[in-house]
């Protein structure tokens, strides 16, 4: 049975944070005004807030620095941190380097773990994930990967094309998935590497990301044999270690933003009068409220049984694409209607609600676009219902 309690200690861990998100991240985003990305210097000031109440790095193991909370205390503080967009990014626990945080913790060798690791884990550093690329390379479907790394004398040698690759500007390293004559490898690619070149940033709706989203070209970038992360020809085996915690702390970080949302609109609805009455006491408005309320359980609900399920050393695939698919749209409901119970201050720079659904929704593309889950879930139930048909 999964577990629903939340221990006295998570209780008043998950209260500091509110605290330290009402006090310190929702206040400093007036002060955010990068286009591409939070400024690297209220970044810092941040984390050191973060540091400084306890609350840098939950999802960190201990001996890195962090609280080394197991996935479901994770998926608990990771929701109230992003009751704010810049919670996480205060407490060291968003994308890409939760996940790139988790990947390293896993599978980087003793040499690799102090030169990446370490800084990265302490936020010294930021890094970026090299995956996706322009078409007609590899998005959603990884398969389509055309990004080369050829072996040389004592090395390799990587060339091909980046495309929307979050925080790279800025980065201390890339991890850089190629294809090599045994498959796909990950590499470690340091950014000052003369063969590492940024092209440019580009425009996207959100900008919670420091480093924003690039264009990144490996042309001629030669990297020794320690680069390799993990074995040659497994680095697809190597992302399902990162995919499947990342998609579900991607999922906790939007539902407390889609709590926000909520939460305005109620106050708004309790508030504001219409038609002789209060916006809350109109049916269609009673309504809304009611579905995001359902959309806002589910969602939770079905994150803390992929946590659990992660906890207990499964891999959980099935249970991070069902969650990923549902939060990814739920979160977008909930935002948008809370925007339309405020009206047009719900579109307005006077409330937070505007710049909500601008950075959620991408998240129905990011890790996979909500379609892409969808059709690997139906393709999973015809396969197991087939082969309990034939088992019969």
């Amino acid at each position: 049975m999964i577990d629903f309690e939340i221990d006295g200690e998570l209780a008043a861990l998950r209260h500091r944070v509110d605290e330290f998100v009402r006090e310190v991240a929702i206040p400093a985003e007036a002060r955010d005004s990068s286009e591409h990305g939070l400024d690297e210097g209220l970044r810092t000031e941040l984390q050191d807030e973060a540091r400084k109440w306890g609350l840098f790095g939950p999802q960190i193991s201990a001996d890195l620095g962090g609280l080394g909370l197991d996935h479901r205390g994770t998926a608990v503080i990771l929701e109230a941190s992003g009751y704010s967009v810049l919670g996480p990014q205060a407490m060291h626990c968003a994308a890409p380097d939760e996940g790139n945080i988790h990947m390293l913790d896993v599978i980087a060798d003793p040499e690799q773990r102090e030169r990446y690791l370490v800084p990265l884990a302490a936020g010294r550093i930021r890094s970026c994930f090299a995956m996706t690329e322009p078409a007609p390379g590899a998005g959603a479907d990884p398969s389509m990967l055309l990004t080369r790394a050829d072996r040389i004398d004592g090395g390799w040698v990587i060339d091909g094309r980046k495309w929307f690759i979050t925080g790279a500007e800025g980065a201390g390293f890339a991890i850089c998935m190629a294809l090599t004559d045994e498959g796909a490898t990950m590499f470690l690619v340091d950014a000052d590497n003369p063969g590492f070149r940024l092209e440019r940033t580009i425009e996207a709706t959100d900008r919670a990301f420091p480093g924003g989203h690039c264009e990144v070209l490996f042309e001629e970038c030669r990297v020794d044999d320690a680069a390799v992360l993990g074995t040659v020809g497994e680095g697809f085996r190597y992302a399902q270690v990162r995919l499947a915690p990342a998609r579900l702390t991607h999922c906790e970080r939007w539902l407390g933003t889609a709590r926000r949302a909520l939460d305005f609109a109620i106050d708004r609805a309790n508030e504001r009068e219409a038609f002789g009455q209060k916006l809350g006491e109109l049916g269609m408005v009673q309504r809304m409220i009611a579905e995001s309320v359902l959309d806002i359980e589910t969602s939770q609900a079905m994150i803390w049984r992929c946590a659990w399920a992660l906890d207990q050393g499964r891999p959980a695939r099935h249970e991070s694409s069902l969650a990923k698919a549902h939060v990814a749209e739920a979160v977008n409901r909930v935002v948008d209607r809370s925007i339309q119970i405020c009206g047009a201050l719900g579109i307005s720079g006077d409330a937070p609600l505007a710049r909500l659904l601008n950075e959620v929704r991408p998240f129905r593309i990011y890790d996979g676009p909500t379609e892409t889950h969808l059709w690997a879930i139906a393709r999973r139930a015809l396969r197991d219902r087939a082969a309990d048909a034939s088992a019969s």
